[in-house]
This record gives C-alpha cells, sequence and structure tokens, in this order.
C-alpha cells in the first residue's frame, strides 16, 4: 500500500465537503492499496504529471510516485481543474 499524504488545500477541501469525504477517502484508499481496483476512475491530466480519481461529481487530484500519492486537490468536477 502506498503512503497518503494528503496537502492542506486538498485536507481543508474534505472538510467543506463533510457529507463527501467518507466516500472520497475510502476510494483513494482503496486505490492506494490497488490501483486496479479504480483503473477505469484515474486518468492522467494533459500537460502535467498529475493523475485523477473520479468519485461520482468530485475529482481527487494527486501526484503518484512508487513510494506515494500526494492529494493536491479534491472538489466537484468543473472547478478542481482551475
Amino acid at each position: 500500500m502506498k503512503r497518503l499524504v494528503v496537502l492542506p488545500a486538498a485536507a481543508k477541501a474534505l472538510r467543506r465537503h463533510r457529507l463527501e469525504s467518507e466516500r472520497l477517502l475510502a476510494k483513494l484508499e482503496a486505490y492506494a492499496a490497488d490501483p486496479a481496483t479504480q483503473a477505469n476512475n484515474v486518468k492522467a491530466l494533459k500537460g502535467s504529471t498529475a493523475r485523477r480519481l473520479r468519485v461520482g461529481d468530485f475529482r481527487i487530484v494527486f501526484e503518484e510516485t512508487d513510494a506515494e500519492i500526494v492529494v493536491t486537490k479534491i472538489g466537484p468536477r468543473g472547478s478542481v481543474y482551475d
């Protein structure tokens, strides 16, 4: 399992979306444990090394290395890419 690192801006977004936070974290932890489980929901972002995980109408933007996943942004689909 890869180590999860949630940056302060992403943690603030999780607190802001309390009703969805449990589901978002569960999907992120499932991806960290076994990326194949969420393979259909993860795509690389163009022009960046970042990836995004789709969870309903929410997106989790993260950078991935061999040892860890660094979550940079979390938010609704329309506003997370700004």
